[in-house]
């Protein structure tokens, strides 16, 4: 389906690929991407249950944008093991300005569609989803 502001067309995998995550819970995190043209969001790479935090943010790019679905697994103080999903909006200050705004205008309709996101960051550098950060925002 197109994306009515920017033109952007969402590849099915997309969503097949959130809805493993989040109803199976066969993936850790999913990183997704605009494909050379700017035409389609597509799945650039996903992770496994088993795979760390450190794996998932050294997949984000230091030069160019990203959206991305991690599921954070966690323990409260009453020690009751819950999750919570986050959506990220990855735009480095140092991505080119087309992406930042091409990224922008496609933010919204896409992560509509992903229904069960629970908690929703917008990154400019790495100190923004920093573990800490994600620990603090999921509680």
């Amino acid at each position: 389906m197109a994306n009515a502001r920017s033109g952007v067309a969402v590849n099915d995998d997309c969503m097949l690929k959130f809805g493993e995550l989040q109803s199976k819970r066969l993936h850790r995190f999913i990183v997704y991407k605009m494909d050379d043209k700017f035409k389609e969001i597509i799945v650039e790479k996903v992770g496994d249950r088993e795979t760390s935090y450190e794996d998932f943010t050294n997949s984000l790019p230091e030069n160019d944008c990203r959206y991305a679905i991690y599921d954070f697994d966690f323990v409260t103080a009453e020690d009751v093991q819950k999750s919570r999903i986050f959506y990220i909006l990855w735009s480095p200050s140092t991505a080119k300005v087309k992406s930042k705004m091409l990224y922008a205008s496609s933010n919204q309709k896409f992560k509509s569609g992903l229904n069960g996101i629970q908690v929703e960051l917008q990154a400019t550098d790495a100190s923004e989803i920093s573990l800490d950060e994600i620990k603090d925002r999921a509680r």
